[in-house]
């Protein structure tokens, strides 16, 4: 699933005294990106075809792969902190900004915490809120193995996307994989429930929600319930044959959706 020609140009920035990368590839007006589960081990078809309109700026968020600093962040509001540091770090100032999963809760709480720092905002099936009748799935509670059918509904996307990348060693690659679940468990875990309604009213963005048909994590239902508690302008794409991860898994699609939304 890495995309295809030259790969991104890479930098550093510091983050709570960590370093954290920073990907970059295309030209023109910046669209910054916040991976989901499992971070960014690679650079995606969904952002090439996003890069190949816009100057596309992915930082990595602290623990995921290309960032390091996760275990000095305890609350939500450390993670909130911690993401504004990242963004504007990575030069981030009134732009547009995409979000998925783990990545897509942090968007919106900077949306709504920083909305100056926010001009359009795109969502793909966030974390945050919790029904009691459909509860997310706990992804820190399943059997080894069980994780790339939770995440995708084609397996096989989610396995080549955190396959280890050319001249990794195996093991460290393991730690890494390892770290960026713990790293999401400190914000997530138990019920991935940060209390994000209760700031949804200060989120004024216009804002898309993209959500996977098939998500085995966040139902679909989701999407009405952040469509009715955001303040500012929404609409919700649901894209078939897709699931948690509907940026990877749908990327086109996706990529043609953010892209109408964001011109």
């Amino acid at each position: 699933m890495s995309g295809a020609g030259d790969g991104p140009a890479e930098r550093m920035v510091s983050v709570n005294g960590s370093p954290c990368r920073i990907w970059e590839k295309g030209r023109g007006e910046p669209v910054f990106y916040l991976a989901g589960l499992a971070g960014l081990p690679r650079w995606t078809g969904f952002l090439d075809a996003l890069a190949e309109h816009r100057r596309v700026v992915a930082p990595s968020l602290p623990g995921f792969p290309g960032g390091l600093g996760h275990d000095r962040l305890d609350s939500p509001l450390d993670w909130i902190a911690a993401t504004l540091d990242l963004l504007e770090a990575a030069g981030m100032d009134g732009a547009d900004l995409i979000g998925a999963s783990v990545g897509g809760t942090l968007a919106a709480e900077v949306a709504a915490l920083a909305p100056g720092l926010v001009r359009r905002l795109v969502l793909i099936a966030p974390f945050g809120l919790y029904d009691e009748s459909v509860p997310p799935t706990d992804v820190w509670a399943q059997r080894p193995g069980a994780e790339a059918a939770l995440l995708c509904h084609d397996p096989a996307a989610f396995e080549a996307f955190v396959a280890p990348p050319e001249g990794a060693d195996p093991g460290e690659w393991s730690i890494a994989r390892t770290r960026a679940a713990e790293a999401a468990a400190r914000l997530l875990w138990p019920l991935a429930d940060t209390r994000l309604e209760r700031r949804l009213h200060r989120l004024r963005a216009p804002t898309l929600l993209l959500w996977g048909a098939a998500d085995r994590i966040l139902a679909p239902a989701y999407a009405a319930r952040f469509d009715r508690a955001i303040a500012g302008r929404t609409e919700v794409v649901v894209l078939p044959g897709a699931g948690h991860l509907a940026d990877l898994e749908a990327g086109p699609a996706a990529a043609a959706a953010a892209l109408r939304w964001l011109s």
